[in-house]
């Protein structure tokens, strides 16, 4: 399933390649259901192996249009992990602060310590997303993002944190779906957003800065995955197994104590 949603560095993308409501080969909703709560019950034990050897990291990146199950994502994949050892930072339009240093100043600050797992809800990206649409800064300068981020994300990596970058990708028919939930829905109107109706009517110049996106940044060392989001169960189920994957790789144990302390005698 992971080769079916990553995107190889260094070759062209053609978003047509990654249909939003594409199921990779899953063809049961409940069966599908039951593999992602084993897989957060790994990612459990996992996240456990992280703390205690407190010598790695992990930085999980999730981008989406409006409407595409971020927060959701962090819900039902992040959970299982003890939320001790978990912080999740939503970047907002940079404050007069953070404008003051260059755009990736914040970001750094909010990166996982060892022993952590870090959630970007929206991240780094929005400097070649949003900033490209909206024409926030000139192209002269956010075309420069690109090389600049691989180079703070090959940092990272080199320093032991493991990326995993996920874009979690949604149909526009689908965003519409979701919208209109939230208009209707109580509980979830505080969600709703009319300047997100003014991003819809940029749909297709947004999907292009994604596509850019991920053909710029998809790297060895952090490549990105296209997630279908269209389908909440196969979005979760991939997700979930990209994590338990990353942190496998660690090949982590747990840590054994000095055989003297061990020897120590409690009364």
């Amino acid at each position: 399933m992971r080769d079916g949603v990553r995107v190889e560095p260094g070759t062209t993308v053609d978003l047509g390649d990654y249909p939003p409501d594409g199921t990779l080969g899953l063809d049961d909703k409940e069966k599908a259901q039951a593999a992602t709560q084993r897989l957060g019950e790994r990612l459990a034990e996992l996240g456990a192996l992280l703390a205690a050897n407190h010598d790695r990291s992990l930085l999980v990146v999730i981008q989406g249009m409006d409407a595409s199950g971020k927060d959701g994502t962090v819900r039902h994949c992040i959970a299982p992990l003890n939320p001790m050892a978990v912080r999740v930072t939503s970047f907002k339009a940079p404050s007069s602060m953070e404008l003051a240093h260059d755009f990736l100043w914040r970001v750094h600050t909010a990166c996982p310590a060892r022993g952590e797992v870090g959630i970007f809800n929206r991240s780094h990206y929005e400097d070649v997303l949003i900033v490209r649409v909206d024409e926030l800064v000139p192209e002269d300068v956010w075309s420069r993002r690109y090389d600049a981020i691989n180079a703070f994300e090959r940092n990272l990596v080199d320093e032991g944190t493991v990326v995993v970058k996920l874009w979690l990708n949604m149909s526009k028919e689908e965003q519409a779906v979701q919208m209109r939930e939230r208009l209707a829905t109580p509980m979830k109107n505080w969600k709703f957003n009319a300047d997100d109706l003014e991003k819809r009517k940029k749909w297709d110049e947004y999907m292009e800065a994604y596509r850019v996106m991920l053909e710029r940044t998809s790297t060895e060392w952090a490549p990105w995955h296209v997630v279908p989001a269209d389908r909440k169960w196969v979005r979760n189920l991939v997700v979930s197994e990209l994590l338990v994957d990353a942190l496998a790789s660690l090949d982590m144990d747990w840590p054994t104590l000095d055989g003297k302390i061990r020897k120590m005698k409690i009364v």
